[in-house]
């Protein structure tokens, strides 16, 4: 095998590469091999022909698309370490020669690792996040508990009003047709939600158990039904049921309650130190955040777009991973949304481009101020990812190869390049 290399702008370079002819023979013999048994060849058994006779009658490239293959797929990977490129996007591969008795030739354009320029990146500025727990927020906390414990009481003599829990049946009809989806049995729905479309829901109140009464809506533009989008639709609606939520009085029987403590003072005080807790958490990670985007704001880089598809690809796969997992599967998001699988992209791409912004610029912050993980280091964190997961470390390393513990290093690295920026950044 021979190479070439060429680069190309924006972080791109093109490789050239060379399969000796007898090699490419071989592949071609390999792909005959694999295929012959397909072939039926008059005066011969089902895969007895000779190469040569099934290659005059279909063509001297019925084996080239499988000897292709198998040439690239054994010369790639040594083109690549030849290169002494940092390749990180997959191949494009474009066929420049194939014929059998001369070499096989093939271009890979490739992405390569963008150099970063490092701007200010010690004792950058930034805005401190706020931590700071008020009495509202004590308040907006004991009142979401309050609500948790609220009891539903059933209303028989007044009307819907806003905040009530109804029970309804309805049918919708546009152009005096009912349509798909517009039709619901006991259906419940909170007053003032905005569950519901348009006024819906409005146009409730006032309304009494037993009740059928007609809500005129407009469905809105960005509607998943698209037939319906901007549609006026008149719904027949009969009001089932009326419960009202009954809010338990904020006292010391309540505290006491909800809580291990027996008054509502010291059940304030305990929220105050939880809450507490969370904000500086929450504050910290959002120090963090300001101070990365800061020095990767103060950096240069070019990334080629192949890196940059690649990390739309992984985030589309990840985001099918775990809606699957939640009963759903991307084809039913896309329906249900509207969207395409385009449209996905486009909007992941600025939150890609982030991410691979981010991670080249710690790293280099990481070899600039010379951030090595020892083994032992290394060893320290199997030992707590193995206690997190209730096995054995060395079971753990079973499952590991060196490229996950060498992945796992560079995290570490990463992780350690951040500490530094914040501890060494001026927080106003």
């Amino acid at each position: 095998m021979s190479l070439q290399v060429e680069k190309l702008e924006k972080n791109m370079a093109k490789l050239t590469v060379e399969v000796p002819a007898e090699q490419f023979d071989e592949a071609i013999k390999a792909a005959y091999n694999k295929n012959k048994n397909r072939f039926n060849i008059p005066g011969f058994r089902k895969g007895k022909a000779p190469q040569a006779m099934i290659e005059k009658m279909y063509g001297p490239g019925v084996f080239y698309e499988d000897a292709a293959n198998e040439a690239i797929d054994s010369s790639y990977g040594d083109a690549m370490k030849e290169s002494g490129l940092e390749i990180v996007s997959r191949p494009e591969i474009d066929i420049t020669q194939i014929e059998k008795g001369k070499a096989f030739i093939y271009t890979a354009t490739v992405a390569v690792r963008p150099e970063v320029t490092l701007g200010q990146y010690k004792g950058v500025e930034v805005q401190k996040a706020d931590a700071e727990v008020t009495d509202s927020d004590v308040e907006t906390e004991l009142k979401r508990v309050q609500d948790q414990n609220a009891r539903l009481v059933s209303i028989e003599d007044r009307p819907v009003e806003d905040g009530d829990q109804t029970v309804i049946d309805f049918e919708g009809f546009v152009d005096g047709k009912p349509f798909d989806g517009g039709k619901g049995t006991d259906y419940p729905l909170t007053i003032g939600s905005h569950s519901f479309i348009d006024t819906f829901e409005e146009q409730l109140i006032g309304k009494n158990i037993g009740e059928e009464c007609e809500v005129n809506v407009t469905f809105p533009g960005e509607y998943h039904a698209k037939e319906l989008v901007n549609k006026p639709a008149t719904f027949k609606v009969t009001v089932k049921e009326i419960k009202k939520k009954e809010l338990p009085e904020l006292n010391d029987e309540f505290a006491s309650e909800v809580s291990e403590f027996e008054t509502l003072e010291e059940y304030k005080n305990d929220i105050r130190t939880k809450l507490a807790d969370r904000k500086q958490k929450a504050a910290t990670t959002e120090n963090e955040n300001r101070v990365v985007e800061k020095v990767v704001e103060n950096a240069q880089m070019d990334i080629p777009d192949p890196m940059v598809d690649n990390e739309v690809m992984n985030m589309l796969q990840d985001t099918a991973r775990r809606m699957q997992s939640q009963g759903l599967s991307l084809d039913q998001y896309l329906q249900y949304t509207g969207q395409t699988v385009d449209t996905m992209k486009e909007q992941m791409k600025p939150q890609a481009i982030r991410r691979i912004q981010t991670r080249l610029v710690l790293e280099a912050v990481a070899a600039a101020e010379n951030i090595t993980i020892s083994d032992e280091k290394l060893e320290e964190e199997l030992k707590k990812m193995a206690d997190s997961y209730q096995m054995e470390v060395e079971k753990l390393k079973e499952y590991m190869g060196e490229f996950e513990k060498e992945q796992m290093k560079k995290d570490l690295a990463v992780q350690e390049a951040v500490d530094l920026l914040v501890s060494e950044a001026k927080l106003v």
